[in-house]
């Protein structure tokens, strides 16, 4: 597999993961009393649906070219 095979694929992959898969519709950021706003709530759950979507291609990824042997 040549190196543009393989970027072709991740790339598709990567794609079908991200149509695959349900995302959230909205990101809070949460602010308390003092008015401090707090975006961990947000980093966390954007990284978290990134890294499902990564996990998700990448899977499929090494499924069609280590098993394909």
């Amino acid at each position: 597999m040549t190196a543009q095979e393989l970027e072709k694929l991740v790339q598709d992959k990567l794609d079908e993961a991200y149509k695959g898969l349900e995302h959230p519709k909205k990101f809070f950021i949460t602010a308390n009393g003092r008015g401090v706003t707090d975006g961990g709530d947000l980093y966390n759950a954007v990284l978290e649906d990134v890294m499902r979507i990564v996990q998700k291609a990448m899977t499929e990824v090494l499924k069609e070219t280590v098993l394909k042997k």
